[in-house]
């Protein structure tokens, strides 16, 4: 899967999530995109848009979109804390369909 990793998450995730193409927000250049413009510029190269913003289901129509959004619930965004949810976004992964938002805690 093709996932994509907002620009409140460390891009070193990526490491955590071996089989995956993964890239992030700010190695993209697209730091400071508001969420809607993100999550359409998301849904044309990836599989999977995960992030920290916990509203973003409020603010965002994510029953029409062709991505899979995860939020991750920590102590805070710091590697050291976001690092060991990998292994729970691994195994949810092939559970989730486009246009659902699962919270991984």
């Amino acid at each position: 899967m093709r996932i994509l990793l907002d620009e409140n998450l460390d891009w070193r995730l990526k490491r955590s999530l071996p089989d995956h193409e993964v890239e992030s927000v700010q190695l993209n250049n697209w730091a400071g995109i508001e969420n809607g413009e993100l999550l359409v510029r998301a849904e044309k190269s990836f599989d999977v848009f995960i992030t920290m913003d916990g509203n973003i289901r409020f603010q965002q129509s994510i029953a029409k979109l062709r991505l899979i959004l995860i939020t991750l619930r920590a102590p805070s965004n710091r590697l050291a804390d976001t690092a060991p949810l990998m292994q729970k976004v691994l195994g949810a992964l092939p559970g989730l369909l486009p246009g659902t938002l699962t919270v991984i805690s």
